[in-house]
């Protein structure tokens, strides 16, 4: 799958979803660092990528309805250090697979992944 980690998911994620077998750019390595939300947004769909992101401005399931976009896994860690934060992520996505979460509006916490399907 295409992915696009925003710029407050750890860039070593990418090596792990890598070997996982998907398709991975950064916020950081297209030089989009600082850019505004929308713009982050547009990429991803622009290029048909999962977006990774921590940012509560993509929380909103009405405005990203599952379905209508490639998806969107909002991380809320309670402590979102780097390590855990990558190391959470990978387990999500080792369990569940990220195709099954293809076009979803999911939520990961320290305990639960939440998936709204279209």
């Amino acid at each position: 799958m295409k992915v696009k980690l925003d710029e407050n998911i750890p860039v070593r994620l990418a090596d792990d979803l890598i070997r996982l077998g998907h398709d991975v750019d950064t916020v950081a390595s297209e030089g989009m660092k600082g850019k505004p939300d929308a713009d982050v947004w547009k990429a991803a769909q622009r290029e048909a990528r999962y977006l990774i992101t921590q940012d509560l401005d993509f929380s909103d399931v009405r405005r990203f309805k599952p379905g209508t976009h490639a998806g969107l896994l909002l991380v809320r860690l309670r402590e979102p250090g780097a390590g855990a934060l990558a190391n959470r992520v990978r387990e999500a996505i080792e369990s569940e697979g990220l195709d099954s979460l293809a076009r979803c509006f999911a939520v990961l916490t320290d305990n639960k992944l939440r998936v709204r399907k279209p």
